[in-house]
C-alpha cells in the first residue's frame, strides 16, 4: 500500500499525541509537592503500559467496531480482539492514533488524586476505567454507537458533535477524578498547610508548551481536508491563547497579579474547551470560546476550597468544567459550512439541546461507572496511602526514590528504612555531616524530615 501524504501526516500526528502524555507528566509533577513529584509522573507513564496493551487487546474492538454492538454502547471486545484481523496498514494507524486518546484520558484523571493514591491501586484502576468507561464512550461518539448519526440519540436530537473528544476526554476524565476525590478523600492538611503549592513552576510551563504543541496533532489528526486541517490549526491557537489572557485577567482582578501556573492553566482550559469545537467553529468563534473557558476554569478552581473536595491539580476545575463548556458551545457558535449550524448562526436549538443533553449523559454514565469501578478497589485494597507514607512522601514510601537529591547526608541514592523516615527511630544519632551552603546546620537525618519534607 502506498504511503500517501495523509498517512504520513496520521502518523505524525498519534507521535505527537503520544508525546502529550509525558508532557502532561511534567505538568502535573511540577503541580505537586516534591516529594510527591515522581509518582505523579509514574502514574501518567503506567497509564500508557496499561492503557495501550488493553486498547491492542480489546479496546479498539469495542470502540471501533460496529460489529454485534451492545445495545449502542460498546462493541463486541472479541471481534478485532488483539488486532487479528485489522489487515489494512491504514486501519492500524488508526487505531494507534485512537489508543493515544485512551492513554491520555486515563492519565488526566490522576492529578485529581495527586499525594495520596496508591500506585497499586491505580495501576488496576486504569486499564479497568479504560474499558468499561472509556471505550464505551468512545464508541457512543466516534464509533457508530448511540450519539451518532446512526445511533438512538442521534436520530432523536441530533448528532453529537464532539471532533476530538469534550465528552470522550475532558468530561469523562473531569467527572472520574472527582468521584475519586469522593472516594477516596482529601489530602491531609487540604485547604491549610501552604506547602501544598507547586514545587517546580518550570515544570509546569514546559508541560503546557509540550501539550499544546501535541495538541495540534490531537485536534488536526482526524482532519479530512486541507482546509478543514488549516482551520484546525489556527483554532488550535486562537483558542488556548486567549483562555490564557482571560485567566490572567481573572487573577489581575481577583489576586491582584497574574502568575506563571495560571496562565499554563489558561492555555491547557482553552486547549479543552477548543477539542471538541475545533473543526466546527470560525476563529472569531474560537477565540470567544477561549475567552469564556479562561475565565470560567480559573474561576471555577476556587470551589474545591469552599465545596471541600480535594481535587489536587485542578482536573475539575480545568476540564470538566472547559469540557462542558467546548462541548455545549459548539450549540451556539457551529458554522453552517462544517454541518449543523448553532443558534447564533440561524441553526436554532436543535444542535444546542442535543450538545447539552449528551455532556449531561457523559456526565451521569461516567460518574456511575467509575464508582462500580473505584469503590470495591478502595475497599478492598485500599486507593489511599496510610497517613504516614503521606506525610512521608509517596515518592519514598512507594518507590524508594526521590526527585531531587537535596544534599543530607551526601549520600544520593541512599535511604534509610522506611519505618525509620516514619518512626524517626534510627539505629544511630546525632549530627550528619552538613550540605554544602548549610555548614553548621544540624541535619535530622534519623528522621528523614529534611529530605522529604518538601
Amino acid at each position: 500500500m502506498e504511503l500517501t501524504a495523509g498517512l504520513v501526516w496520521l502518523l505524525v500526528a498519534s507521535a505527537l499525541v503520544l508525546f502529550m502524555t509525558p508532557g502532561l507528566a511534567f505538568f502535573y509533577g511540577g503541580m505537586t509537592r516534591a516529594k510527591a513529584a515522581l509518582n505523579m509522573m509514574m502514574m501518567s507513564f503506567v497509564a500508557i503500559g496499561t492503557v495501550g496493551i488493553m486498547w491492542v487487546l480489546w479496546g479498539a474492538s469495542m470502540a471501533t467496531s460496529n460489529e454485534d454492538n451492545f445495545f449502542q454502547i460498546f462493541a463486541n471486545p472479541f471481534s478485532h480482539f488483539g488486532l487479528h484481523n485489522f489487515t489494512d496498514p491504514a486501519d492500524l494507524l488508526k487505531v494507534g492514533y485512537a489508543a493515544t486518546f485512551a492513554i491520555i484520558t486515563v492519565a488526566l484523571i490522576s492529578g485529581a488524586v495527586a499525594d495520596r493514591a496508591k500506585f497499586s491501586a491505580w495501576t488496576i484502576f486504569t486499564p479497568i476505567w479504560a474499558t468499561l468507561v472509556y471505550a464505551p464512550l468512545a464508541y457512543m461518539v466516534w464509533g457508530g454507537g448511540l450519539f451518532s448519526k446512526d445511533g438512538w440519540f442521534g436520530q432523536t436530537f441530533a448528532p453529537v458533535i464532539d471532533f476530538a473528544g469534550g465528552t470522550v476526554v475532558h468530561i469523562n476524565a473531569g467527572v472520574a477524578g472527582l468521584v475519586l476525590v469522593l472516594i477516596i478523600g482529601n489530602r491531609k492538611g487540604f485547604g491549610k498547610d501552604p506547602n501544598h503549592r507547586p514545587h517546580n513552576i518550570p515544570f509546569v510551563m514546559l508541560g503546557a508548551a509540550i501539550l499544546w504543541f501535541g495538541w495540534f496533532g490531537f485536534n488536526a489528526g482526524a482532519a479530512a481536508t486541507v482546509e478543514q486541517a488549516g482551520l484546525i490549526w489556527i483554532n488550535t491557537l486562537a483558542a488556548p491563547a486567549a483562555a490564557m489572557l482571560g485567566w490572567l485577567a481573572v487573577e489581575r482582578y481577583r489576586d491582584g497579579h497574574p502568575t506563571s501556573l495560571g496562565a499554563a492553566s489558561g492555555v491547557v482550559a482553552g486547549l479543552v474547551a477548543i477539542t471538541p469545537a475545533c473543526a466546527n467553529v470560525s476563529p472569531l468563534g474560537a477565540i470567544a470560546l477561549g475567552v469564556v473557558a479562561g475565565v470560567a476554569s480559573a474561576l471555577a478552581v476556587g470551589l474545591k476550597f469552599k465545596l471541600g473536595y480535594d481535587d489536587s491539580l485542578d482536573v475539575v476545575g480545568v476540564h470538566l468544567v472547559s469540557g462542558v463548556v467546548g462541548t455545549v458551545a459548539i450549540g451556539f457558535l457551529a458554522t453552517p459550512t462544517q454541518g449543523q449550524a448553532g443558534l447564533f448562526y440561524g441553526g436554532g436549538t436543535t444542535q444546542l439541546v442535543a450538545q447539552a443533553l449528551a455532556a449531561l449523559m457523559a456526565i451521569a454514565f461516567t460518574s456511575v461507572m467509575t464508582f462500580i469501578i473505584a469503590y470495591p478497589i478502595h475497599k478492598f485494597m485500599g486507593f489511599r496511602v496510610s497517613q504516614e507514607q503521606e506525610v512521608v512522601g509517596v515518592d519514598l514510601s512507594l518507590h524508594a526514590e526521590t526527585a531531587y537529591e537535596f544534599g543530607i547526608g551526601g549520600h544520593g541514592g541512599s535511604f534509610q528504612p522506611l519505618h525509620e523516615l516514619i518512626t524517626g527511630n534510627a539505629q544511630t544519632s546525632g549530627t550528619t555531616t552538613a550540605a554544602p551552603g548549610v555548614e553548621g546546620k544540624k541535619t535530622e537525618a534519623a528522621s528523614g524530615k529534611e529530605s522529604v519534607g518538601a
